[in-house]
């Protein structure tokens, strides 16, 4: 299922979620008021304050998580672009008639890391795709390896390529670590579960109230699942609607320049 689509159905069900859990608390507190006339219990307010620290706090957590993961994904790009551009230009030190051939790798393998990302809702494709960067990775390295020990290749070859080679090599697994990397499950079940608590004390707290008023538990239910989706979608950025395929220009443009 599409990940957009799975953050709206989770927004939408918090959203009414909210809305019950509200109503939930107000009907107990309109129950403990029917049975209290002095009205609802005092000092509860240390423990309320509590809550909803907490539940600031790993709004702030997980926000600020999701948005870190988000910039580190996309400086990892720009990294890798970097990492291939430095091996591509030292492939000038290795014999002019293996060069043409290294090159053609070269340029077979940027279009592959850019198609690899650009289709990570397939996981099947995904793995394809990475299963043929390793052959591609295999084959420029023992070409390169080969041909760098040959007599007429710059005194260097061997010293500048093969680290600028391995470089590129390693930048992969990275990647898709970073990709790869979110919170446990259990963060988002807490957060969810500290939203819908703190719904039904703000709903009991509104009990004094004899005239209900929609207003504000619309605007609260509202605020709670917007923040909800957009850290599953930030922390999720190539298949939702917040995305950073934008970063992957740098390696577009680098494909562009290897003429």
């Amino acid at each position: 299922m599409n990940l957009t689509l799975i953050a709206l159905l989770t927004a939408a069900g918090l959203f009414f979620g909210v809305l019950l859990f509200l109503e939930i608390g107000r009907r107990i507190g309109i129950a403990r008021i029917a049975h209290n006339p002095d009205g609802l219990a005092k000092g509860g307010g240390a423990a309320e304050g509590a809550v909803f620290a907490l539940l600031g706090l790993l709004i702030a957590f997980t926000f600020s998580g999701a948005t870190s993961r988000f910039e580190d994904r996309r400086h990892l790009i720009t990294e890798e672009a970097n990492d291939i551009g430095t091996a591509y230009l030292r492939v000038d030190l290795l014999p002019s008639d293996a060069q043409p051939e290294i090159r053609e790798l070269f340029r077979r393998y940027v279009d592959l890391r850019v198609s690899t990302y650009l289709r990570l809702k397939n996981n099947a494709d995904t793995q394809v795709k990475l299963a043929e960067t390793a052959v591609l990775q295999g084959d420029i390295w023992t070409k390169a390896l080969t041909a760098s020990r040959r007599p007429e290749a710059a005194a260097p070859a061997t010293m500048l390529l093969l680290p600028a080679l391995n470089a590129m090599i390693d930048i992969t697994t990275t990647r898709m670590s970073a990709t790869q990397n979110h919170p446990p499950l259990i963060i988002f079940f807490l957060l969810i579960g500290l939203i819908f608590l703190s719904a039904l004390l703000v709903g009991y707290d509104a009990a004094d109230n004899k005239k209900r008023n929609w207003l504000h538990p619309v605007i609260f239910a509202s605020i709670m699942s917007f923040t909800v989706y957009v850290i599953i979608d930030i922390e999720f950025p190539r298949l939702g609607l917040i995305r950073i395929d934008t970063a992957d220009q740098v390696l577009v443009e680098l494909r562009n320049s290897m003429k």
